[in-house]
């Protein structure tokens, strides 16, 4: 590993999903200098890779991809992705020392252009887990089509070291003699801002999910739904037939204590109902059915926007799913209880979708090694000042963002990377009065 450099900004924000990226822009607009760092190859987060986002049904990459233009163009934000955290350490009242490690690429990020020719070259084939795995791809490769930065990288894990990709690459940008590059970092605040995991179902054995082939997850059928999806259409996984009957499942790892997630992760509801209407819109004669627990359409225009589907033929069931097991054609029989007549009941599906919950994003934990990071009792960020001041965490000049402290959706979201960032340019000049 090379020799540790030194670089010196007013804030280190973690994470480089919408929260991260607003927090970054607002920071720079009011004069701060900003590394926003990102552990993946590319900006944006989960909201990148979604189709639309309720209840408006705007497009998420049309949403997504302004906000990571500007801050990939402000000059007072310096991007590192591909980078993890080793530590912060609170120095004194005034800074923060954190290491970083910058992983590589084995390319040249300022030489490559995009153009693919690596990817087309390589003959390495491996899941792609930009499309949650439902499609493959090459060992080298641009995550995606509007990734940022849109520079290749080399999945040296899977890497055969044949050499097909540098044969080819115009600007000779390939480098497999790079190594990881350490940087200590001083920094006046910190803001985390480090997303959400979503729960696995595999966890829950009676949903068969990775044993049936027509079992996948709400963020697959995104992907489906998606612009930049795998394929042409909506597809059962396992034949590649367009589905009749679709399922959803409910609440899946979340308000369930016998998975420790006792929570309502608060968008699975409204992800569900989304996705559902605009499968009413790819697939007009298909059956598309909701099996819940309860609709909980809390917010500006949810529940209206809960009515507008059952009007468009959405079929909502009150009902708990027990088990799902797969027929010899790939369908899916769903065994649930009819909340309303408390009658067991029997469905059978061409495709079920399993909306998974949120868990927290334990990556902080491993970022503070005095043991002052606290978590609350679902093991996300305890808030310092819940109620008049959510953006605090438990130490002094480090900040919350998003889904960091708790399940939102992203309009709420937003406001939190408004609150984190507003805090943190309050306590750099507090504490500037304070020298």
């Amino acid at each position: 590993m090379a020799a540790v450099e030194k670089l010196s900004f007013d804030v280190l924000v973690v994470g480089g999903g919408i929260a991260g990226i607003e927090t970054a822009i607002n920071l720079g607009n009011n004069g701060l200098n900003v590394l926003l760092v990102e552990k993946d190859l590319t900006l944006g987060g989960k909201m990148i890779m979604l189709s639309k986002v309720f209840p408006t049904l705007d497009c998420g990459a049309c949403i997504t991809t302004p906000k990571i233009s500007e801050v990939a163009r402000h000059p007072n934000v310096t991007i590192f992705t591909n980078t993890v955290i080793k530590s912060i350490k609170k120095q004194d009242m005034h800074y923060f020392k954190s290491l970083l490690v910058r992983n590589p690429r084995y390319v040249i990020e300022s030489a490559c252009t995009g153009c693919q020719l690596c990817e087309m070259a390589c003959p390495v084939v491996v899941p792609d887990q930009y499309q949650y795995e439902m499609v493959g791809r090459k060992a080298a490769y641009i995550p995606f089509s509007i990734a940022c930065p849109r520079v290749a990288a080399i999945d040296i894990e899977h890497c055969t070291l044949c050499g097909a990709c540098e044969r080819v690459c115009p600007p000779k940008c390939i480098d497999f003699t790079q190594e990881p590059i350490e940087f200590q970092v001083i920094i006046k605040a910190v803001i985390i801002a480090t997303g959400f995991n979503l729960f696995d179902p595999a966890q829950i054995k009676r949903f068969q999910y990775g044993q049936a082939k027509n079992i996948i997850t709400a963020m697959q059928m995104e992907r489906l739904l998606a612009p930049t999806r795998p394929y042409n259409h909506v597809l059962r996984p396992g034949d590649g037939k367009i589905p009749d009957k679709i399922a959803y499942v409910l609440c899946v790892g979340s308000r369930d204590r016998t998975v420790n997630n006792p929570i309502c992760s608060q968008i699975c509801c409204m992800y569900s109902i989304k996705q559902a209407q605009l499968l009413m819109g790819a697939l007009p004669m298909a059956d598309v059915t909701i099996y819940y627990i309860n609709i909980r359409s809390y917010g500006k225009g949810f529940e209206e926007f809960y009515e507008q589907a059952k009007g468009m033929g959405v079929n909502f069931i009150k009902g708990k799913v027990g088990t799902i097991s797969e027929k010899e054609n790939g369908s899916l029989i769903l065994r649930y209880e009819d909340i309303c007549t408390g009658k067991l009941k029997e469905a059978e599906h061409d495709l079920v979708v399993l909306s998974a919950g949120v868990l927290a994003n334990q990556d902080a934990t491993g970022f503070f090694s005095d043991d002052r990071w606290e978590k609350d009792e679902f093991h996300f960020a305890r808030q310092n000042d819940l109620f008049f001041n959510p953006a605090l965490s438990s130490i002094e000049g480090v900040f919350l963002a998003g889904t960091t402290y708790g399940p939102m959706d992203i309009p709420d979201t937003i406001l939190s990377a408004g609150a984190a960032s507003m805090e943190a340019i309050r306590y750099i000049k507090q504490m500037a009065l304070k020298i």
